[in-house]
């Protein structure tokens, strides 16, 4: 795909505008494990997902992490330009889960572009009305969830994610999304294991009732 087939307003911007955005881009690829932004960096640009996965993810001072939210195919993420967004106070570290190709927007065109495009603008409000939202969904998990139901969900997001019901992981990287310790990731798993839901070997996990994991992260 193209940059004008994966951006969803390009037929709604101006010609002008779309040559101002087309001859800026620049399409890349990464690796997996590559870190495309750290919260150290000012402003690495916008990102346009083209394919594979990203994770966004906040780390804390005693060097916990947890994932805020993922791109996918065609998403754009507005937060590795934090120059461009002021009122944003926290920082993010961008990771390629997968081998990613993506497209890089340079902040200040984008920014320009927004302040002469309404229909740019308001695409951008509502990508950051979106992500404050999910955001706002983790705080909740975390807060008044148990650990057993955010573990359930995040094994299910997993399966989808990967088409598959045996999923390649370890409890170390579980631990880096939910923001909890490899040790108590270990012991749910365990606790599942005993239950039937779940088979555990090297390096895998096995979903062995998905009806009975979806019962316990609440359908």
């Amino acid at each position: 795909m193209e940059f004008a087939e994966c951006f969803p307003i390009w037929p709604r911007l101006t010609p002008a505008e779309q040559k101002s955005l087309s001859g800026s881009v620049v399409c890349q690829t990464v690796k997996k494990g590559a870190i495309l932004q750290n919260q150290n960096e000012e402003c690495t640009g916008l990102l346009l997902v083209r394919s594979g996965q990203l994770r966004a993810y906040i780390v804390s001072d005693e060097g916990r992490e947890i994932t805020v939210y993922r791109l996918l195919d065609m998403d754009l993420c507005l937060f590795s330009a934090s120059c461009m967004l002021r009122s944003v106070l926290f920082e993010l570290t961008i990771e390629a889960e997968k081998d990613t190709e993506f497209w890089l927007i340079p902040a200040e065109v984008y920014k320009r572009l927004m302040e002469q495009s309404a229909p740019l603008a308001n695409y951008t409000n509502e990508i950051m009305a979106a992500r404050f939202s999910e955001v706002m969904w983790l705080m909740e998990q975390i807060l008044w969830q148990s650990f057993d139901k955010r573990l359930a969900a995040f094994l299910l997001e997993e399966m989808s994610l990967e088409k598959t019901g045996a999923l390649k992981t370890t409890h170390e990287r579980i631990a880096n999304h939910l923001g909890t310790a490899r040790e108590v990731v270990t012991r749910m798993l365990r606790y599942f294991q005993s239950e039937g839901l779940v088979r555990l070997s090297r390096g895998m996990i096995e979903i062995a009732d998905e009806a009975g994991v979806r019962a316990l992260c609440g359908g």
